[in-house]
């Protein structure tokens, strides 16, 4: 090939480039002009022509408040209706929306030509007064709608999904969804052999300071208490003699935590001379990346409680193990053992679980790094 056919055949590659980008260009643009007019023009003029000539009317039966609070709630929406009043469960109202008494809801129908009504569920209601007024409505053909407002736990997540003919009303108070959920789990394997891996030089010569040191297991392997009371054993450097467990209830008078919901003590006789130096750098914790590998740990999460620990706790304070225990978390990026009010530590934890998001987790791990160099708090 000649360097005339190169030449043109380069000029023709170009052209048909152009060509193309002009034409990808102008087939974007056109299409962004068609959604603004269908957007501005075709969906109002539907919305006019169509749905505003047939816009359901409706009564709300229930109190004023619940009826006031959930028209507040419509109004951020899309929905059109046509509001004719509310039906009050009880007997007359003297607000100008109230139209009458649910027991004359036939009658109501009949003369306000309603198409739809919005019952608003009480929860010290019989469900049969209102399964009795829902047949009423079917058996007229009047589309039925229950609102439900059973209970008001703010502290929760709340989603409705329906199994069969089953309406499914959900409360869930771990903010993570099942991808966050799945993403925290993956950070937390891939995390965990990297630190196995790094660390692992730190822990050959740990084991052997703690061999020479006193004698006894290297390691401490202890039962606590996981996500939702789930047992597990969780595995760190032993820094304290092999008698520790059998000496705690001489120095339970000696606790720092005033209201013996743990057992924390900074001159602990208990401890060997290689193990306050695990324990201040924090080294003594290291074995539990094979935890988290395993899963019974997360990387970030609530401090891992003992058995007796538990035993104590009450209903709100449970909830603070509601999520997977973690290596660091709150507690300890902010003081660790100088927080001597358990209910401070729970308030710590339920805040991590109601606000959680990676970033989150990030920032703890940050912390905690600056922590662990810093000592502080740390015995």
């Amino acid at each position: 090939m000649n360097k005339t056919a190169i030449r043109n055949f380069a000029i023709w590659a170009r052209n048909k480039l152009i060509a193309d980008v002009r034409f990808l260009l102008g087939f974007m643009i056109t299409s962004y002009l068609i959604m603004i007019l269908e957007v501005l023009i075709f969906s109002n003029m539907i919305d006019r022509i169509i749905n505003r000539k047939h816009v359901p009317r409706c009564v709300y039966v229930g109190s004023k408040k619940s009826y006031e609070k959930y028209r507040y709630f419509l109004n951020k929406t899309s929905i059109l209706i046509n509001e004719i009043g509310f039906v009050s469960y009880d007997d007359d109202d003297e607000s100008i929306e109230y139209i009458g008494s649910i027991s004359n809801l036939e009658e109501i129908i009949r003369e306000y030509n309603i198409d739809q009504v919005f019952f608003m569920q009480k929860s010290n209601m019989d469900a049969a007064i209102i399964q009795r007024y829902i047949d009423l409505c079917v058996e007229m053909g009047i589309t039925c709608r229950v609102v439900m407002d059973i209970y008001n736990k703010r502290e929760a997540s709340i989603f409705n999904t329906s199994i069969g003919t089953y309406s499914l009303l959900t409360y869930h108070t771990v903010c993570m969804n099942t991808w966050e959920a799945a993403f925290k789990r993956i950070f937390d394997i891939v995390f965990s052999v990297i630190g196995i891996m790094v660390t692992s030089p730190v822990m050959l010569i740990t084991a052997i300071a703690i061999k020479l040191d006193s004698p006894g297991p290297v390691l401490f392997k202890q039962v606590r208490v996981g996500k939702n009371g789930r047992h597990f054993k969780i595995w760190k450097f032993r820094s304290m003699y092999v008698d520790a467990e059998e000496k705690k209830d001489d120095l339970i008078q000696l606790n720092e935590v005033a209201d013996g919901m743990m057992f924390k003590l900074k001159d602990d006789p208990r401890i060997t001379r290689v193990g306050r130096f695990i324990r201040k750098t924090s080294i003594d914790e290291l074995p539990q990346f094979f935890n988290v590998l395993r899963g019974s740990m997360s990387f970030v999460g609530t401090r891992p409680p003992t058995l007796d620990e538990v035993e104590k706790y009450s209903a709100s304070q449970w909830r603070r193990i509601s999520i997977k225990p973690g290596i660091t978390g709150m507690w300890q990026t902010c003081g660790r053992s100088t927080i001597t009010d358990f209910n401070e530590v729970v308030e710590m934890d339920v805040d991590y679980i109601d606000n959680w998001s990676l970033w989150m987790d990030m920032k703890i791990i940050f912390k905690t790094v600056m922590e662990i160099f810093s000592q502080r708090g740390a015995y």
